[in-house]
């Protein structure tokens, strides 16, 4: 038997989608308003600047790694050994992934934008990182199937209310047309801070800490995987993702991050 709609359900629906229109609406307004109100300030020095949220002086303080450099882990040679040469470091403790990436070397500025993205809710820095990252991984993209930013504990995830990873995973999935699945990788534990502690107690800190979802293994099976983070220190995080995707039969599993730990010797 036919029945009358609910006459406060049609009046409800449109109001709710206007109301929701209504706040992007006015969202979008206020942070126009604010823009014009108050000048972008350079991340770094909080001098006023267009663009990229970095004035010309400290532009010209980020360390952009180029040629020469390991072709295992991207780390910059001091002059050129010639071709294939890896560093001492890749010999002597290969990770688990073939490749590494990264677009600046981990110093001052770098560290300001990154703790700024990370931290303080920057999260205007990450097209600007994002596509220098896509510059510094071009080779590893060009073949790559998926890009996987390193998860957060859902705990973690909570309280800092977006990873920064993906935000930098979705910029480059724009730049290079490769996909983001953030889903198929989960922190299956809550670990403590890396900050502080040392290569082996990184190392252990996320032993077990990784998994790929039962249910998106045949995503993972014999794709080309690029991991995606912020910054690469001792890489203990990074190479646990690493050997979970490889657990999961991936073919192989490369790396791209904002920035990486360069020892000066």
């Amino acid at each position: 038997m036919d029945v009358d709609a609910d006459p406060t359900r049609s009046i409800v629906a449109p109001l709710r989608a206007a109301w929701t229109a209504g706040r992007h609406v006015l969202s979008h307004v206020a942070k126009l308003a604010l823009d014009v109100a108050l000048p972008t300030l350079c991340v770094s020095c909080r001098e006023p600047v267009d663009g990229e949220r970095v004035c010309a002086a400290c532009w010209a303080k980020l360390s952009f790694i180029e040629r020469p450099y390991c072709p295992r882990l991207g780390i910059p040679f001091v002059y050129d050994p010639g071709p294939d040469m890896l560093s001492m470091e890749a010999i002597a403790s290969p990770p688990a992934y073939q490749r590494a990436r990264a677009a600046v070397r981990y110093d001052d500025v770098a560290r300001t934008l990154v703790h700024a993205l990370k931290y303080q809710d920057r999260t205007d820095l990450a097209p600007a990182m994002g596509r220098w990252m896509a510059r510094a991984g071009g080779e590893l993209l060009a073949t790559a199937d998926m890009l996987v930013p390193v998860p957060l504990h859902w705990r973690r995830a909570w309280r800092r209310r977006y990873n920064q990873s993906g935000a930098l995973a979705q910029i480059i999935a724009r730049q290079s047309g490769v996909k983001v699945k953030a889903e198929v990788l989960r922190r299956v534990r809550a670990t403590e801070q890396q900050i502080g502690l040392s290569r082996a107690q990184r190392a252990t800190n996320v032993q077990g800490a990784f998994q790929v979802s039962p249910d998106r293994q045949a995503e993972v099976q014999g794709r080309r995987i690029i991991l995606i983070d912020d910054v690469l220190t001792s890489g203990a995080t990074i190479d646990a993702c690493a050997r979970a995707l490889l657990r999961a039969r991936a073919e192989q599993v490369d790396v791209l991050v904002f920035a990486r730990v360069v020892e000066i010797r």
